[in-house]
């Protein structure tokens, strides 16, 4: 007598598929394509994964970034090959700058063909090549056998400090291909980078004796909250980067926010006598192009080994999880230190002069800000382009009380703010989160990617955009002001009726056309389900009274 055993059979677009749904990826985002087929068929088969169908790659790809962001889940980005691919280039280097965990899955064309420069439509030459210079790594799945070694290698790559966006290529006859489904195919664990325990003691040892510490908290923190509370709690301030926003409350009388290089905050800075910087590069538009004064003794703990020394000279340097390490610090700390009382106290001082300065140079737009505030409170996810209004005010307010609040376009791109927007409010909605998305975009960057829009109300994104409509690159024109003698080149921009724009589409859109209208407009717009557009014309609301062009330089 004999017996015989089945082993089910998937194919290997299915077999990426169940990995994901193991990854615990509720939402991705791409655009369909012969040469993903396999891959979308079996996200719809299985239905377990919400697929977004993005107008383009790019907006796939920010918005598979900004979902990562929000969730702390595995981004997934899903493309074409060829000019699929590279059509989200842009958007993997904003992921790959803001240290997103993501995966972008592409194609390519069938096997026999391929790396033979036969002129084979469709084919990429060195496609693994270029998303190698825009990721962190790049592969391609060449036969069943090693599709799901290749998968949690990339995850687990994705997912190791400094995390980032990596790309697998799959060919399109090799994503047809059947193979046994494996027994297992969940994804590596990702252990913590857990720091020398002497190391840990050394740092100790330095700062104890410490009367006025800073922590500067970077977006490597962003999970180290609780750990952040014990230093708040011995008496010590905090500062973030922008990416750090929310780590602790903003509204914490020990927090200074994201007022990092104003001078009230550098007049503080030099009254510590100890910084610890966690998990953060200290970029240059953040700190003056590495000359804003730091105190003079400073400090770093960063799970990549290759932060050290660098923008600023470590006194002490730990790799580590920010978490782990900021508990075991604690544990050494708490009860040896004694902190100057009074430290808090100027920590908000500083913070109230650092808003006082930034609201005098917004004229008009303060009630746009203060109303922002007013009406969406704290539960909200604050979406950010790079727009002259974000620079001026959006960067630093409103209030944000949560680590994952604050999205923006951190590598400097326009036109990634609809998209990062969209992702966002479908991570609310898939992982029930519970806040509003709001956008802040320029005219200039929101006609980059606009056909998002179509994207957001197809899949009825819950969100306000914050339209900052003046008819021009403002940022441009004013450096063109500053440097080039006022001689304005191709900065002045035609742009559609908004309104009739959004009518096509579908989407609410309101007119705020003087500061007086402010708190009912924006009372309207949070009110209403679904994409609505209130567009600023900031042509009638008038200049900042400050004029911002380009980075905040430091005189010697």
């Amino acid at each position: 007598m004999t017996t015989s055993t089945s082993t089910a059979q998937i194919t290997v677009g299915e077999l990426a598929t169940r990995f994901l749904e193991q990854c615990g990826v509720k939402a991705a985002f791409g655009v369909i394509s012969i040469h993903n087929m396999p891959i979308l068929d079996a996200f719809h088969r299985r239905q377990k994964i919400r697929f977004v169908s993005a107008r383009g790659e790019a907006g796939a790809c920010n918005m598979a970034d900004a979902y990562a962001r929000v969730t702390g889940t595995l981004g997934v980005c899903v493309t074409s090959t060829g000019t699929g691919a590279g059509n989200a280039a842009g958007a993997m280097i904003e992921a790959l700058t803001a240290g997103t965990p993501l995966l972008h899955l592409t194609g390519q064309i069938e096997s026999p063909y391929l790396d033979r420069d036969l002129g084979y439509i469709h084919e990429a030459p060195a496609q693994v090549a270029m998303l190698q210079a825009v990721g962190k790594a790049a592969f391609r799945i060449r036969n069943p056998e090693t599709a799901l070694a290749t998968l949690r290698e990339a995850v687990r790559l994705a997912f190791t400090a400094p995390c980032g966006p990596v790309s697998i290529e799959i060919p399109i006859d090799v994503q047809g291909l059947l193979m046994d489904l494996p027994p297992e195919i969940a994804p590596l664990p990702v252990p913590p980078v857990v720091a020398p325990a002497s190391e840990v003691q050394a740092l100790a040892e330095r700062l104890r004796s410490a009367k006025r510490p800073l922590l500067w908290l970077g977006g490597g923190a962003r999970a180290a909250g609780p750990a952040v509370e014990r230093f708040v709690k011995m008496g010590w301030g905090v500062v973030t980067s922008v990416q750090g926003r929310g780590i602790l409350a903003e509204d914490h009388p020990a927090s200074l926010g994201s007022y990092n290089l104003q001078k009230p905050a550098e007049t503080l800075y030099q009254s510590c006598d100890a910084m610890l910087v966690v998990g953060s590069r200290l970029r240059s538009n953040e700190t003056l192009r590495y000359k804003l004064k730091l105190p003079s003794k400073l400090y770093r703990i960063d799970a990549n080994a290759l932060a050290h020394n660098r923008g600023y000279t470590s006194d002490y340097f730990v790799q580590g999880d920010a978490l782990h390490t900021l508990h075991a610090l604690a544990d050494l700390l708490e009860g040896h230190m004694q902190v100057d009382p009074a430290l808090r106290k100027d920590v908000q001082q500083a913070r109230r002069e650092a808003e006082g300065l930034v609201d005098a140079t917004l004229g008009a737009y303060v009630t746009l800000k203060n109303a922002v505030a007013t009406q969406a409170g704290k539960a909200l996810w604050w979406v950010r382009d790079i727009t002259l209004s974000n620079t001026m005010w959006g960067n630093r307010a409103p209030v944000l009380d949560h680590p994952r609040a604050g999205v923006h376009a951190l590598g400097g791109g326009i036109g990634q703010g609809l998209a990062m927007a969209i992702g966002t409010a479908i991570a609310d909605a898939e992982h029930q989160l519970g806040r509003k998305t709001v956008a802040l975009v320029g005219d200039g960057g929101f006609m980059l990617n606009v056909g998002e829009l179509a994207c957001a109300v197809q899949e009825k994104a819950n969100l306000v955009v914050l339209l900052m409509n003046d008819s021009r690159y403002g940022v441009i024109r004013n450096i063109q002001d500053d440097i080039y003698g006022s001689r304005h080149c191709y900065v002045d921009l035609h742009t559609p009726d908004f309104a009739q724009f959004c009518a096509s589409l579908k989407v609410t859109h309101l007119a705020l056309s003087e500061p007086a209208q402010t708190a009912a407009v924006l009372q309207q717009a949070f009110a209403t389900p679904g994409t609505v557009v209130v567009e600023v014309d900031m042509n009638r609301w008038g200049a900042f009274a400050v004029k911002f062009a380009g980075p905040i330089l430091k005189k010697d």
